[in-house]
């Protein structure tokens, strides 16, 4: 009954993830931008606009000149919660990937450096006022619930061991739609529940920053305003009014 319920849940969540994401991502491809609004010193060339969209989404450089230590913890974060992702492809992989079991052993550290970088992150708002004044509810349970993953994570490898194999043999079940027992060890439940919660909540949430920077007028702009006019549809509108009315 167990096994039914989450492999129900994880369908359920997968489908939500997957079509509030392409909803959210379509409703920022759609939404005009008409003006030319990107931060300065901006390139000047599409392909000056693809290497400064590289730096901000592996390297977080905007991050990086506005607060070093935010910076820090941001970028040790992201890169160790991306080793973490990776490595548990061999939950849904069989054979495992020979790149996936090459990065087994960082993906295993990288778990601690992704609890102390959110622990930092948390911090954060409670000790800088001006972040502290800004930070909603939201905001704080986004980070207790990534916490919360993270941390049952690391205890399940370090505290209190699961049966890996049981659990591989549920996730691949899921995929091929040949449902498997799932293990009741409460650590592996509460984990699990989290990372569902996690998939439902992202489409609405504020982690939709993910990819809403490839959106952004602000990164993705190229610096042409001299060279090449933007104007309002409005104002192109009215010049072909005023352009048929001359001619008349």
């Amino acid at each position: 009954m167990l096994s039914t319920i989450f492999a129900i849940l994880f369908y359920l969540a997968t489908a939500v993830l997957v079509v509030g994401l392409v909803y959210r991502i379509r409703l920022y491809a759609r939404t005009p931008a008409p003006l030319k609004i990107p931060t300065t010193p901006a390139p000047v060339t599409r392909q000056g606009v693809v290497l400064r969209m590289f730096r901000e989404v592996a390297f977080f450089e905007s991050l990086f000149k506005s607060n070093k230590w935010t910076w820090l913890f941001g970028w040790v974060f992201h890169v160790a919660m991306l080793l973490v992702v990776l490595r548990h492809l061999r939950y849904f992989t069989e054979p495992v990937w020979l790149w996936v079991s090459l990065i087994q052993p960082f993906g295993k550290y990288a778990g601690f450096a992704m609890l102390a970088g959110l622990f930092a992150l948390w911090g954060r708002r409670f000790l800088v006022e001006r972040v502290r004044y800004i930070s909603s509810p939201s905001d704080h349970l986004m980070l207790v619930l990534l916490i919360g993953i993270a941390a049952s994570g690391l205890m399940m490898k370090y505290v209190v061991h699961t049966d890996i194999v049981a659990l591989k043999a549920f996730t691949l079940g899921l995929i091929h739609f040949n449902w498997q027992p799932l293990p009741s060890d409460p650590v592996l439940l509460v984990h699990l529940s989290l990372v569902l919660i996690l998939m439902f909540i992202f489409p609405v949430s504020k982690l939709l920053h993910a990819p809403g920077v490839f959106f952004s007028p602000s990164r993705n702009q190229v610096d042409n305003a001299r060279e090449k006019r933007h104007p309002a549809p409005w104002v192109t509108e009215l010049e072909s009014t005023s352009t048929k009315a001359g001619g008349e």
